[in-house]
């Protein structure tokens, strides 16, 4: 039996990519219920879908309706209720593009980075203190494995 409890995975004893696949999946699942209960700690609660759609917009100011559901794998529709919502709150601002006035541009305001570096803040404050409770041995093992896997996601070819 594996012990994930998923029949298709490979049981953790199980050496190779396909079983630390399986590993790093359950660890990605864990640190998103890390980072949800987190969030929900900060002043202003959002989804992780507001959240996401958030960290879009910090990293690429005016992005449009359609690349911010592009980007999020999501509905057009879904995705301007969402910002609905947002802007509703003070955490997005519609503006008309520059060059196309019926092109609608989206930032976040003074006020959703504010909410965002909070969101921030909570979530490494939670991540820490499980890194804290590790061994100083593997803690730093942990460390070089990640810089490891960053570099080789880094010399991949881009994806087709």
């Amino acid at each position: 039996m594996a012990e994930y409890g998923d029949a298709d995975r490979e049981p953790a004893r199980a050496d190779g990519p396909d079983a630390v696949a399986g590993r790093i999946a359950d660890a990605a699942d864990s640190l998103t219920g890390l980072w949800t209960a987190a969030a929900s700690r900060a002043s202003v609660r959002l989804s992780p879908h507001q959240l996401r759609a958030m960290r879009v917009l910090e990293d690429l100011p005016g992005t449009n309706l359609t690349a911010l559901a592009e980007r999020l794998d999501a509905g057009l529709p879904s995705v301007s209720r969402l910002c609905d919502r947002l802007e509703a709150a003070g955490l997005v601002v519609r503006d008309a593009a520059p060059h196309n006035r019926r092109e609608v541009e989206l930032r976040l305001t003074a006020h959703g980075r504010h909410v965002l570096a909070e969101v921030a803040r909570l979530r490494n404050r939670a991540l820490a203190e499980v890194l804290r409770a590790m061994d100083p041995d593997t803690l730093d093992a942990l460390d070089r494995s990640l810089r490891a896997f960053a570099e080789a996601q880094r010399n991949l070819p881009p994806p087709k």
